[in-house]
This record gives C-alpha cells, sequence and structure tokens, in this order.
C-alpha cells in the first residue's frame, strides 16, 4: 500500500522513519545539501524544525505504512510581498528502494494542489542535472527548464551543474 499525506507532527515511528529515509537519499546523493548523513540528531532538530515553519508545508510519502519520501511546499516570507505569487518545492526524495512505486509524482501533485488552494500561480523546482530521474519526472509533470546554474553543487571536489523549472499553475 502506498499513500502521500501532509504530516504536521509526528507519531509513533515517524520521525525514526523519516530520519532513514533521509540518510539513505543522502548516502545515494539526493541529500538537499548534505554529502554525507549528519549525525542522526541533526536529522531529527532538522525535520522537527521544518514542522515549526509556518511558510513549509511537509508531505510524506509512506510505502506500506513506512515513511520513504518528502516533499515541502516552501512559500515566501511574509515581507516579499513582490513575489508572493510564487512557491517552490524542496527537500523532495523517496528512498532509493522505494522507488518505481508512484510515489514520486503523488508528492509533487500533493505539493501543486496545496499550492493551487493557496493562491501560489508559480512553482519552482531545482534539480542537481545528475539527477536524470528527478529531471524527467519534473518535465513530464509540465515543468520548464528557465535556467541551468554550472556550479550549482560541489561533490568530491567538483562542481555540478543544476537546473532550475517554473510550472504555471493557473488553469
Amino acid at each position: 500500500m502506498t499513500e502521500t499525506q501532509e504530516l504536521d507532527q509526528f507519531y509513533g515511528n515517524d520521525l525514526a522513519e523519516l530520519c532513514e529515509a533521509t540518510t539513505e537519499a543522502i548516502i545515494e546523493g539526493q541529500g538537499f545539501g548534505w554529502l554525507k548523513p549528519p549525525a542522526r540528531s541533526t536529522l531529527e532538530a532538522y525535520w522537527r524544525g521544518v514542522l515549526l515553519i509556518p511558510e513549509r508545508t511537509l508531505f510524506v510519502a509512506r510505502l506500506k505504512g513506512t515513511i520513504v519520501g518528502t516533499a515541502q511546499l516552501i512559500r515566501p516570507p511574509s515581507n516579499n510581498e513582490a513575489a508572493a505569487f510564487a512557491a517552490e518545492v524542496g527537500t523532495f526524495f523517496v528512498a532509493p528502494w522505494a522507488r518505481g512505486h508512484g510515489l514520486a509524482r503523488s508528492l509533487l501533485r500533493d505539493v501543486e494542489e496545496r499550492a493551487r488552494e493557496e493562491g501560489f500561480s508559480t512553482l519552482e523546482v531545482h534539480v542537481r542535472a545528475d539527477r536524470e530521474a528527478a529531471i524527467a519526472l519534473a518535465e513530464a509533470s509540465g515543468y520548464k527548464r528557465w535556467a541551468t546554474k554550472e556550479r550549482y553543487a560541489r561533490v568530491n571536489g567538483e562542481y555540478l551543474p543544476g537546473h532550475f523549472y517554473i510550472k504555471y499553475l493557473e488553469s
């Protein structure tokens, strides 16, 4: 059984499962900034902090009841009135062993739906250029690449490019 849902607090093993999925994604190279897994206490603090930030909504993917991936809807800060129409997708990943069940597509759909409900007309996502599956998903979901940053990330002493995508949510 697979499902995606908004998570506004942790129950039972949620935090432990989320930290484990995050660790696996970091090891596989999708650590949204981390190159190697930080201490478990750091991961726990990060995810607890996400739930405290009013501009963020956390969505999780579950496979057989276990959290295996996430995506966040990230809103602009309230003082950025000029960009109040645009939101961002962040911490978007599914653990390597849980891929192939449509969870990434469901997470992205959930974020888009919430963004529309809240009146956002633009949604952005950025992806490291070597993340072929994520790029394919973004493009298949109607996101258009608007820029490439040649020095997006530095991994093992090498700069890697990243792509920036946008989707207009108006009907």
